[in-house]
């Protein structure tokens, strides 16, 4: 009888040794993020706003992205379960094919309507410039980087996590590094940071998908694949994963265009917050990562409560880290604020948002991995009831209150209350979800 996957080894160690070299790679791809950030508030505070009228639709992007790469670890992991690599293999192959397809033909539809949707986010005459310029190499980065994430997500179905990891790491220094050169030196401005983008993914990707290859984890035949049932199969596992990833997306163009009504120095803010948000859950983002290959095996071996045992010691893990961020980022607004705005407005608005938002981490930390697990454990419209009910329910609701009540701060304040109330609400449906499966 083949041996069950992890039958016995510590959960909360493996869970760490698929976790740590993600950590790594989300830090360094934060960190770049954040760098970026700073760079550009460098120009003014209008590149800096027009940076950040471009954040809802590249996360529309990433949400494309990865609702593809979920089910390619998905089906992927499964495969691997059952003891099938030759499947996988295949599958991996469709999954770049297509994915890759999708995410062009996205952006350029965004590229052909760049001008009615920066009207209908609230983007003013004088950020039209900005944009214009940066739009076509910022979505040319995009692409590439969903190449290069298709790689990453492969890997990490297989098990790998310190491969995507370690290159994760040298993206993001080639990036940092290329940002002042293009952006200062070349004086290439808000677009050169695209630019920069655009040769660390290009250098990634080469590398990634050479190691792929060499390891045999990507193939495609479609004598040995049937192309038909196997696009089938990646369409129901992606197309719920993938609203559940674009819903985000659409709340952010929403919030965007109700943050705008404040003026620009409310968009820089709302843009460096922002930042500060991704950089805060990183380690959330790598669990979200490295969690479904796991649950995915798990679940292929029939192994369901030593899925929700390593569910627990995420969460736990999650909510204690989360607080202690949340924490730091309240004392040390004082300092940070400052050091970051490019001016004083700007410094006023993002002060209020470092007191009320990142306490409610936490909670947000809670619901994405709960989408991720739900996705891993074969409840894709689950995983889309968590994401709308957050949203929809929770988090926008609670802004557009907020707003009305209070202003920016109010916002904010309402940014606090959907988190918190998102978290309890995707947990409730986790565990409701996790019954039905152990249900003969």
């Amino acid at each position: 009888m083949q041996k069950k996957y992890l039958a016995d080894q510590s959960l909360g160690r493996a869970l760490f040794t698929m976790t740590w070299p993600m950590l790594f790679g989300a830090v360094a791809l934060m960190s770049f993020q954040l760098v970026d950030s700073v760079f550009i508030s460098m120009l003014g505070m209008q590149p800096l706003a027009a940076l950040g009228f471009t954040l809802p639709l590249q996360q529309l992007l990433i949400g494309v992205q990865i609702g593809i790469g979920i089910a390619s670890t998905a089906l992927i992991s499964r495969a691997l379960g059952a003891n099938d690599p030759e499947r996988a293999k295949h599958m991996g192959g469709l999954v770049v094919i297509a994915g890759c397809c999708v995410s062009l033909l996205l952006c350029a539809v965004i590229w052909l309507l760049r001008i009615p949707l920066l009207s209908a986010l609230g983007a003013s005459p004088e950020l039209l410039p900005f944009t214009e310029s940066y739009w076509l190499p910022w979505l040319t980065s995009a692409w590439l980087g969903a190449f290069l994430y298709f790689a990453n997500s492969i890997s990490r179905a297989n098990g790998d996590t310190r491969l995507p990891g370690f290159m994760m790491v040298i993206t993001s220094l080639i990036n940092m590094l290329l940002d002042p050169l293009f952006i200062f030196t070349f004086g290439w401005g808000l677009p050169g940071a695209a630019y920069a983008t655009v040769v660390a993914c290009i250098i990634g990707s080469a590398i990634m998908y050479s190691r792929i290859l060499k390891h045999q984890w990507l193939d495609f035949d479609p004598v040995k694949l049937a192309t038909g049932p196997a696009l089938r199969e990646i369409f129901n596992t992606s197309a719920p994963a993938m609203l559940s990833q674009l819903m985000p997306g659409s709340a952010s163009l929403l919030a965007t265009r109700l943050v705008a009504g404040f003026g620009g120095s409310a968009i820089a803010a709302w843009t460096l917050g922002s930042r500060l948000e991704l950089f805060s859950i990183v380690i959330v983002l790598s669990l979200t990562m490295a969690i479904p290959p796991m649950v995915g095996r798990l679940l292929g071996s029939q192994q369901l409560e030593r899925v929700h045992t390593l569910v627990m010691i995420a969460v736990r893990f999650v909510i204690g880290l989360q607080i202690v961020i949340g924490l730091f980022w309240m004392a040390s607004r004082w300092l940070i604020a400052p050091a970051l705005a490019p001016d004083a407005q700007t410094e006023l608005y993002l002060m209020s948002y470092m007191l009320w938002v990142p306490i409610s981490y936490a909670a947000l930390g809670v619901c994405m991995l709960m989408v991720s697990v739900c996705n891993a454990l074969g409840m894709p419209m689950r995983a889309v009831l968590i994401s709308t009910l957050r949203l929809f329910v929770c988090y926008l609701p609670a802004l557009w209150l907020g707003a009305l009540l209070a202003d920016m701060s109010g916002l904010y304040i309402g940014v606090l209350v959907g988190n918190l109330a998102a978290g309890l609400l995707s947990w409730q449906l986790y565990r409701h979800g996790l019954r039905k499966l152990k249900q003969p």
